[in-house]
Order: structure tokens, then sequence, then C-alpha cells
């Protein structure tokens, strides 16, 4: 009985050895206390029984970490914006979505570890899309954005009138504004460098069928020639892969947007009309615009005289209510404004 003491005696001692062998006596300490104030729930992943006695260094999280984790869990939890889905409104018809956001806590977490202790947590987001997307509603015409997106979109529809769009570019370019100008073909198809010019300065061109004739009086036919025809002069000539369709004097039927949404085109009218080609002062234009711009807003205007002189006062007015300006393709995504 006592041999056989002493055996596991020495065996004992060997096993300790062989321990401390591998740790040295501060890492041994270290281990004992991080295992005694810690429990299973603070090692990242779980390994076999067989394997778990000893876990490598590595593995091994203080209790502080997993609590900053915790936190970092539940504070996420109240900071998620849920999306927003597309929908077909009543009056409005065809709304765009609005992307959710929500904490991406792993990398959150491991910018904050990697910062160390002190300081405020570098949360950061993700967005997450809506369940329904303005893609998914079907032929609808759109007349302004999603409410809860802060951004509105000038939209330019040229016919007539080159001797005002230089000035207009100015403007803009000085203010950096971009905007949507859609073309009618016809023009087009005269004045392809000004047009250029036009793309150069970073602004989207679309289309606004070829011969500005009412949309709701022609038949399948004839509505897919004024469409295509554009589209082919959008493409061939400045290699533009166009999405918007806004049809003349807004007129159009219920083949209009459909034969645009066979074309992989979404039909595009406006929320609120400057009414420029009426030749009003600009500051009543200025005027109008800051009583009833709001998000998502789409303003129609075109190259006059009264538009080039109420640009300035109209794009202070929009930024002056916390609104940014972009194209009408970025209105109507469903990409969230970066605060």
């Amino acid at each position: 009985m006592r041999m056989n003491r002493k055996k596991w005696l020495l065996a004992g001692g060997a096993a300790l050895l062989s321990v401390w062998a591998v740790f040295s006596s501060d890492e041994i300490g270290a281990y004992v206390q991080s295992v005694n104030r810690t429990s299973a729930s603070a090692y990242l992943y779980t390994e076999p029984a067989a394997q778990a006695e000893i876990p490598p260094r590595e593995a091994i999280f203080s209790a502080a970490d997993n609590d900053l984790l915790l936190i970092i869990q539940q504070e996420a939890e109240k900071r998620r914006v849920p999306p927003i889905d597309a929908r077909v409104d009543r009056v409005w018809k065809a709304i765009p979505g609005y992307n959710g956001l929500e904490v991406d806590v792993e990398q959150t977490w491991k910018l904050a570890l990697q910062k160390g202790k002190g300081g405020e947590i570098p949360f950061v987001y993700k967005q997450v899309l809506p369940s329904v997307r303005l893609e998914d509603l079907g032929p609808h015409p759109i007349y302004k954005g999603n409410p809860h997106k802060p951004m509105i979109s000038l939209m330019i529809n040229v016919a007539w009138g080159n001797e005002y769009i230089p000035g207009m570019l100015e403007v803009l370019e000085k203010e950096n504004v971009k905007a949507t100008f859609f073309f009618d073909g016809s023009w087009l198809s005269k004045n392809i460098e000004t047009a250029r010019t036009i793309q150069e300065k970073g602004h989207e061109l679309s289309n606004h069928a070829y011969s500005h004739k009412d949309m709701s009086k022609l038949g399948r036919e004839e509505t897919v020639r004024e469409i295509e025809l554009t589209q082919k002069l959008l493409k061939e000539k400045l290699g533009v892969d166009n999405t918007l369709f806004a049809p003349p004097s807004g007129d159009f039927s219920e083949l209009t947007v459909k034969v645009a949404y066979e074309m992989n085109l979404k039909t595009v009218l406006w929320t609120l009309d400057t009414v420029d080609w009426k030749k009003p002062p600009s500051d009543s234009i200025v005027r109008k615009v800051a009583a009833r711009v709001e998000p998502g807003s789409l303003i129609l205007m075109h190259p006059t005289e009264s538009s080039l002189g109420a640009l300035p006062g109209m794009i202070a007015e929009i930024k002056g209510k916390g609104l940014k300006l972009g194209t009408v393709s970025e209105l109507l995504s469903s990409d969230r404004i970066d605060p």
C-alpha cells in the first residue's frame, strides 16, 4: 500500500514538473485566476470535454472583454432601425422602400478590443434591405421618394432652351449638386455635345421620349418607338445605361407605364412643379419651393430664365432644411443617407 502511494506521488510530481515546463509561474497564476473568475460562457467557442481542460491561451478572454460584448449586444438592440418596405400609395402610387440600420456587433467588438479600456465604443453599422423593394411593386408611376429619406432631387426636362443650360450647370457645380436631366430625343440628336458636357459634370442623363407627344394618346407600337429611339441615343452616343423615363408634359396612360416597365424603365413624374415655362418671377419659385419641399420631393424644372434665376435660392432653402440633393436614381434607391 505504501509503495503504491509513493509511486502515485512520484507520478504526480512528474506531471507537475511537465506543466511547469510549459507555463511560467506567472502564467499559471494568471490562468488559475481567470478560471476562478470566469465561467464557460467566457470562451468564444466550446471544445470537446476531453480537450477543454487547458484551452489555448488565445482562446481565453477576460470577464471584462465578455462584459463589453454583452454591453454592445444590448446597445445594438436599442439602436436598431427597421427597414421600411416599398409600397403602392393610393395617391402617390409607388413609394420606394428605405433601408434599415443595425449595429455590426462583431466588428464593433473587435474595434473596441483594439482600442482598449476607456473612451466611447466605436459602433460600426450596416444597412438592412427591405423585404419589399421598388422593383417588386410592378408597373406603377413614381411621384416621390421615401418620405423618411432626407433627400430631394432636381429633375430638369430638356426639349428646348439651350441658352440657359451653361448658367444652370455653373450654379449646380458651385453648389456641388448633381441633378437628373431628362432629354427629349429629337433635341438630343442635335445636341450631343451639350449633353456630353452635362454628363461630364457628373449629372444623370435620362429619357424624355423622342418627340414630346402626349403619350396617353399613343398605341403600344408608337409608345415603344418614342421611348426606344431616345434610349438608343443615350446608349450609342453617350454610353448611358438608362433606367428612368419621364413622360412629356406628365401625360401618360396605364399602357405607357406598362411599356416602360417592360423596357426596364421606371416612369417618373414629380412632387413639386416650378411651372417655370410660364415665366414666373424667380423669387416666387424660391418661395414656392421653400413652402412645399419635403423629404423625398422630386422637383420639376426646365432650362428657363426663371429657373436659372431661382436655382441658387432654391438650393439654399433645401439645404437649410437639412435635406441633401441627389440624382433621381439616388433618391429612388433604398440606400440610407449617411448622417
